[in-house]
């Protein structure tokens, strides 16, 4: 099966490219029905490639010569190993699910195959980056990510919150984006190919100065830190919400927020061989994580708390893998695909319930009414709290061990406290739409069942996939990293009283959030001065989009207009100075050219008389 995967990524790209042609010939249904269809096919065979990969681990990989240029040559192809064959089978799955769900989210929608067309076109991107076997290819792709999530993000072009959003998207990933271009061409010039294997053993051999590894590895990074929302180019990524919530889902969960991830495990090899690279990641994770936590305790918007959530677990994934953590951070990214998904998908459908209703202190007591969707959300709420049997218990105890063993205590105190208000703002958000009476003046609409079987799929990886570290036992840490050189974890023994504390701080953030918003026992001072300074401070996200817009947006626009006043005023005025003396010039040689017999004469006395006087004169003075 991993001969075929190679043409994983043709069947979206052929959907959407079928799409684009025939958006306006394609019935509502007819564009789902090929969008979805393309994307079975490709996780069907995404499923087989992995299941083929559990019996072995020699990597599958094709190559195509693309260009050639003396000596060098320049391929493209795909690889298959035991990283990017999981990858294959989260991305393919989670966007079928959500191709499942966008036709009855978007019902109605007058550019419904236009949807379709970038979502299947997104991905494509999202798939040829995974299968990738050199670093190029991986930027092409890259690079297309991120066009298809500045068409997704601004679908409601009309929308002018949609248009900012897309624009910022894409400039702050643009940001990133040059770091990873850089470490391509640093890359190239140390190593002499693009390879990702190239890449490596030349690294192992020491054909690279350490220095210069580090600045790969750290330019590297710069590119995942764009992609994964990590600060301080974190700000696009809740934006992002103001795009359809099918591609909230899609973008938070299993594609582009996670690439950056991704990234940094696939070239894990040039960060472990820099301990300051590796502490870099660890640390911007780490703040991330608490950073985006913290801000996630005061929004009002659910898409916005989810999308601040999910700034919060990349921020923890980057934080495993750069405290050696390399099982923990690809084990948390699986379990976040299905979690996230499910509470994204789980907000839509009470968006959709509610009339586009975002706001949830205009919500509450859907339990009554909503059971079903009030289940499926909580266990996405149980998941990302990490209470057992749940996922994100498993993927985020393997990561506060990474921590703790790697030395770093204070990397670990910063985990065990965002695992409290991470509890702590999920469960607020919970609470505050099901439970209590009802604050709003909407009453609750049925939704469509083709936006309830994804979710109800989604809750199997979001109750089981924990469990993949235990069956066997250890089995998916060996299977990952057999064959590779990389270490599971950093080296040590595991305390036993990791878990226990996890979970007793993950119930105590739960405990708050009912005292306080589910049973209302607790009230914090409103009118307090330090109170309302902070929730002030974290709803505006430590202004840090205000320190954008004035530290760097203001004098470039400042700096744009004198420019504008200088190209305008002093550039245009020399040149047309220029042309005006040209042309007086011209005004007064034509007036001379009249015609007249007696004006010529009279130059040419003239000038003889000049010509006379002037050899005289030098006659008398030489």
């Amino acid at each position: 099966m991993s001969d075929f995967a190679w043409c994983i990524p043709l069947f979206p790209l052929l959907a959407s490219l079928l799409l684009t042609m025939g958006a306006r010939r394609y019935s509502d249904g007819v564009a789902s029905l090929i969008a979805s269809c393309a994307v079975f096919i490709s996780a069907a065979i995404s499923i087989g490639v992995l299941m083929e990969t559990l019996n072995t681990v020699v990597p599958t990989v094709h190559h195509w010569r693309w260009l050639s240029f003396g000596d060098q040559s320049i391929t493209v192809g795909a690889e298959v190993n035991q990283l990017n064959a999981l990858m294959l089978v989260i991305v393919s799955l989670v966007s079928f699910l959500v191709h499942r769900y966008a036709r009855g989210y978007m019902a109605g929608d007058r550019r419904m195959a236009t949807f379709y067309a970038y979502l299947s076109l997104f991905t494509f991107s999202m798939l040829g980056l995974v299968i990738s076997p050199n670093l190029l290819q991986l930027y092409v792709f890259w690079e297309l990510v991120g066009v298809c999530s500045f068409l997704l993000i601004g679908f409601w072009f009309y929308k002018p919150e949609a248009k900012r959003a897309a624009r910022k998207a894409f400039i702050l990933t643009r940001i990133g984006d040059v770091g990873l271009f850089i470490a391509v061409i640093l890359t190239f010039w140390q190593v002499g190919s693009f390879e990702w294997e190239a890449i490596f053993a030349a690294i192992s051999a020491n054909k690279i100065p350490p220095e210069m590894i580090t600045l790969i590895a750290l330019l590297i990074f710069v590119g995942a830190v764009g992609k994964s929302g990590q600060f301080p180019l974190h700000s696009w990524l809740p934006d992002a919400m103001e795009g359809p919530t099918p591609v909230s889902a899609l973008i938070h969960a299993a594609t582009m927020v996670a690439a950056g991830a991704y990234l940094v495990a696939r070239a894990f090899p040039i960060f472990a061989a820099s301990d300051v690279a590796l502490g870099t990641v660890a640390y911007v994770g780490a703040f991330t994580a608490i950073f985006a936590a913290t801000i996630g305790l005061v929004q009002n918007d659910i898409k916005r708390i989810l999308a601040w959530s999910t700034v919060s677990q990349l921020g923890y994934m980057m934080l495993a893998l750069g405290s050696s953590g390399y099982v923990a951070g690809i084990f948390h990214l699986t379990t976040h695909a299905s979690f996230k998904a499910l509470l994204f998908l789980a907000a839509g459908a009470i968006i959709t319930m509610l009339h586009h209703e975002q706001d949830i202190r205009r919500m509450g007591g859907l339990w009554k009414s909503q059971r079903r969707i009030g289940w499926l959300f909580l266990i996405g709420c149980l998941a990302i709290t990490g209470i057992p049997p749940f996922s994100g218990f498993f993927s985020k105890e393997e990561i506060l061990t990474a921590a703790w063993l790697s030395g770093r205590v204070d990397l670990f105190l910063v985990g065990v406290v965002t695992a409290f208000l991470t509890a702590l703002y999920i469960f607020r958000l919970f609470f505050l739409v099901f439970m209590g009476e009802e604050r709003g003046k909407i009453a609750p609409s049925q939704i469509p069942r083709v936006m309830i079987w994804p979710m109800v799929l989604l809750t199997i990886p979001a109750i089981g996939a924990g469990f993949l570290a235990w069956i066997p036992a250890h089995g998916f840490s060996d299977w990952l990293t057999k064959g590779t050189g990389i270490l599971a974890a950093p080296q040590g023994e595991a305390p036993g009283w990791i878990p226990l504390l996890t979970l007793l701080l993950s119930l105590a953030g739960v405990g708050v959030a009912w005292l306080r918003y589910g049973r209302g026992a607790v009230t914090i001072p409103s009118q307090s001065q330090s109170v309302t300074g902070i929730h002030h401070l974290l709803s505006r996200a430590y202004f840090v989009d205000d320190l954008y817009r004035w530290g760097i947006g203001k004098p470039y626009r400042w700096l744009s207009i004198l420019l504008s006043w200088v190209d305008q005023q002093i550039i245009s005025g020399i040149v047309s100075g220029v042309g005006a003396l040209f042309q007086a010039g011209g005004r007064i040689g034509s007036r001379m050219q009249n015609g007249q017999a007696q004006t010529y004469a009279l130059v040419s006395l003239l000038g003889l008389v000049i010509v006379i006087v002037g050899l005289t004169a030098g006659r008398w003075f030489g």
